[in-house]
C-alpha cells in the first residue's frame, strides 16, 4: 500500500509506458526491504517447524569443526530460502505482467482494460 500511495505521476507514466516488467520493477524496489523482513520470520518458524532449522544446524556445526583451510562459508538458511520465495514472488509477477501488456485477453478486470487497452 505504501508503494501505491507513495507514487509519483511520473512514476505511474514510467510504469505505463515502460518496458514489460516496469511495474513489477516499481514494486520490487519499493517493497522488496519490507517484504524480507516480514517474511523472514514466517520462514524461521517453518523451517523450523519442519524440522530443518534443526537438522541445518547440526550440518553447519559439523562442517565448521572440519579442520579444513579456506572452506566456503555456509549461507544463512532462513535468509536463503526468504530471498528465493521473494525472487519466485516477483518473477511470478513479472510473467503476470508482461502477458498483460501483451494479450488483451489477460486483462481481466476494467481497471486493467482501461489501463493497458490504450
Amino acid at each position: 500500500w505504501d508503494a501505491v500511495t507513495s507514487m509519483s505521476i511520473g512514476d505511474a507514466f514510467g510504469i505505463l509506458n515502460g518496458h514489460e516488467t516496469a511495474a513489477t520493477d516499481y514494486f520490487r524496489n519499493r517493497t522488496e526491504e519490507q517484504l524480507r523482513a516480514r517474511f523472514r520470520p514466517i520462514v524461521a518458524a517453518q523451517t523450523e517447524s519442519v524440522g530443518l532449522g534443526r537438522l541445518y544446524g547440526d550440518l553447519s556445526s559439523n562442517y565448521e569443526s572440519l579442520p579444513l583451510n579456506g572452506k566456503p562459508q555456509l549461507v544463512d538458511l532462513d535468509a536463503y530460502v526468504t530471498d528465493q520465495a521473494l525472487s519466485g514472488l516477483f518473477s511470478v509477477l513479472a510473467q503476470e505482467e508482461a502477458a498483460i501488456r501483451k494479450n488483451p485477453a489477460a486483462r481481466t478486470t476494467d481497471l486493467l482494460r482501461r489501463v493497458f487497452g490504450q
